[in-house]
């Protein structure tokens, strides 16, 4: 029989470095409602989202990204020659083809390598940690550039209650990498397809060629094709959180081999506050564990929520570097995703 070579693993890996792009315009809730019907407080009060950022300008997804990647890979100290794959964790690319990671890899400077995008809603950084940690522990790349970026106002309704206060845009990367000490325990992850429809894109690009066809002749002002947009049952959603989530937090922490107690930073995904307080109470955390809540500035960024999350909590200090922390993405799919983790550096080369 022939023998197949098999690369030798590295068992310990963890974060090396963080980076985050935050989009130059900052929207308020009274701004949002110049078209929305709600209120400043009323949005508040339900989500916990007083501002957002909105790409403007010459900003797009692939230059957020870029610039997310670029200043993770500064601030993690680590030789950009090294970094053999990139994973582009998004849902709001705006192509098929080609998919995204290979431009941004080009953007960085490092075109050639392996890159390939990951989507999975909302719960995307949490996929993209789980296969860049074993793609280093199997020895198919020695270091990885995770970057969870979303352009999410691109596709909005601007006038939908269910999705427009909350949506922000923004991007986050880290650098993924071998360590002395393994920081980075293994991914629970799962999903519901039996939900699937509670977060939804409202009709497929075929209905939209289909429309836009029956549309040509006639005057795009009077009779408007639309564009496709995010529609979610925000209380499917928060039912689905609060009977899935506490269980798979349950798991994170058991097959991490940590203890509850010994957690010091909790990021949940900035989809809801409301939900994070019911997830930190019913796990059972202690009322002084910091937990992130970049989503009351930030808003709803999908992928990119967690790792731009954690940037803020380490730049203003509200945690530190070396810390154990309690991840956790969930959304579209519905999905989730989690894992214990030891917290990168605070950045050198902050996004604010």
């Amino acid at each position: 029989m022939v023998s197949i070579a098999v690369r030798r693993s590295r068992e310990n890996v963890a974060m090396l470095g963080i980076g985050a792009y935050r989009p130059k315009r900052l929207v308020s809730n009274v701004e949002v409602c110049e078209v929305l019907d709600s209120t400043d407080e009323w949005i508040y009060e339900r989500t916990g989202v007083r501002n957002r950022r909105w790409i403007s300008g010459d900003e797009t997804l692939r230059s957020i990204a870029a610039a997310a990647g670029e200043r993770a890979i500064v601030n993690s100290g680590i030789d950009r020659s090294k970094i053999g794959a990139l994973i582009l964790a998004t849902s709001t690319w705006l192509k098929l083809t080609p998919h995204g990671a290979p431009s941004v890899a080009y953007d960085i400077g490092i075109n050639g390598i392996a890159a390939f995008d990951l989507t999975s809603g909302c719960g995307g950084f949490g996929y993209g940690l789980g296969v860049a940690a074993d793609m280093i522990r199997s020895g198919s790349a020695e270091y990885v550039l995770l970057i969870g970026a979303e352009t999410m106002t691109v596709g909005l309704d601007p006038t939908d209650r269910g999705t427009a206060m909350i949506f922000g845009d923004g991007a986050g990367a880290v650098v993924v990498g071998p360590s002395e000490e393994n920081g980075i325990s293994p991914t629970v992850w799962g999903s519901d397809g039996e939900n699937a429809a509670a977060i939804t894109q409202d009709i497929d690009f075929l209905e939209y060629m289909h429309r836009a066809q029956s549309m040509q002749g006639l005057d795009p002002e009077a009779e408007p094709v639309g564009r496709m947009s995010l529609r979610m049952e925000g209380s499917r959603v928060f039912r689905w959180a609060a009977v899935t989530l506490p269980r798979a937090l349950s798991t994170a922490l058991e097959v991490s081999g940590v203890a509850k107690e010994d957690i010091e930073v909790f990021v949940p995904h900035q989809a809801n506050s409301r939900i994070n307080e019911l997830m930190k109470k019913n796990l059972g955390l202690a009322d002084d564990i910091p937990m992130a809540n970049d989503i009351e500035n930030s808003g709803n960024t999908s992928a990119a929520s967690i790792p731009l999350a954690v940037e803020e909590m380490l730049v203003t200090g509200k945690a530190k570097g070396g810390q154990t922390a309690l991840l956790l993405g969930f959304g579209a799919g519905l999905s989730y995703a989690g894992q214990v983790v030891t917290l990168p550096p605070a950045p050198v080369e902050p996004s604010f």
